[in-house]
């Protein structure tokens, strides 16, 4: 079983910013908003994948729940360690950009669909995803975060 993330109120603060950004921007809650002191083992435990990356020139993740680090073959801290387009293959990279393009216009796309793959080297479809900015409440930007509940490996 992975480990969780350690306890930090500067993650805690980005935790909050997922679940706040995604209801502001899409008007749907991400999942019952709980207590501050609830909401680290609510996203962990969540019956969805939940990652989110920075605004670095290449965002890195900052944050896999147990279900995205168990699809991505990953501990808490290699995860957040690897910029986000290693997340896709090399071929499905300029899709992703385009994406991440579109969401930065939008504020948030649903039914998103792509390839992604495992740290070693399985690949996996994505469908109906929902990819957001990570907006404050002054709408200043602090990456974006992607949700899904479907997905399955494609055979080699």
């Amino acid at each position: 079983m992975k480990k969780p993330p350690p306890v930090s109120t500067a993650l805690d603060a980005r935790l909050r910013l997922i679940v706040e950004s995604h209801q502001r921007l899409t008007g749907r809650p991400l999942l019952q908003t709980p207590a501050q002191d609830e909401l680290r083992d609510a996203l962990w435990n969540a019956p969805r994948v939940i990652v989110a990356h920075g605004t670095e020139a290449d965002p890195v993740f900052f944050y896999g729940n147990r279900q995205a680090l168990d699809l991505f073959e990953l501990g808490f801290a290699e995860f957040t360690r690897l910029p986000s387009r290693y997340s896709a293959e090399p071929l499905e990279r300029g899709e992703r950009e385009r994406l991440l393009g579109e969401v930065a216009q939008q504020g948030y796309v649903d039914d998103y669909r792509g390839v992604r793959i495992a740290s070693s080297g399985r690949r996996f479809v994505i469908n109906a995803a929902t990819v957001w900015n990570l907006m404050d409440e002054a709408g200043i930007c602090h990456g974006q975060a992607a949700t899904f509940t479907d997905w399955r490996y494609i055979e080699a």
